[in-house]
């Protein structure tokens, strides 16, 4: 059954649940900044094609894991536009150094919605 939310705030939780396992988030994070340096190494050297590498290498990573790793679908399938602003919300928090907090959303929206 999907799920819907009236506002990103409450959409954010359920998107950090169905990245409950590190090795997701990692593989989205690691996913998303190499298609994002092909991009730019691309568009740098005016190779435009190359800006395709952000989405294909990004989702090339991130729904593998989903698949192989959570066993559930992306979010990206029903809420395309709130799972990108999940993807780069989960990353910046990653960046700064804070997977805990998100382990931690996880753990609360799972006990309160299983």
């Amino acid at each position: 059954m999907e799920q819907t939310f009236d506002s990103y705030e409450e959409f954010w939780p359920y998107y950090v649940a169905m990245h409950s396992r590190a090795a997701t988030r990692w593989l989205h994070l690691t996913g998303t900044l190499t298609g994002l340096a092909v991009s730019a190494y691309g568009l740098a050297r005016g190779r435009r094609r190359y800006a395709a590498a952000l989405p294909l290498i990004g989702y090339g990573t991130a729904w593998p894991a989903h698949f192989l790793i959570e066993k559930n679908n992306p979010a990206t399938f029903g809420h395309p536009a709130w799972s990108l602003r999940g993807d780069v919300q989960m990353i910046r928090t990653m960046l700064a150094g804070r997977d805990r907090e998100l382990a931690e959303t996880t753990e609360k929206w799972l006990a309160e919605n299983r």
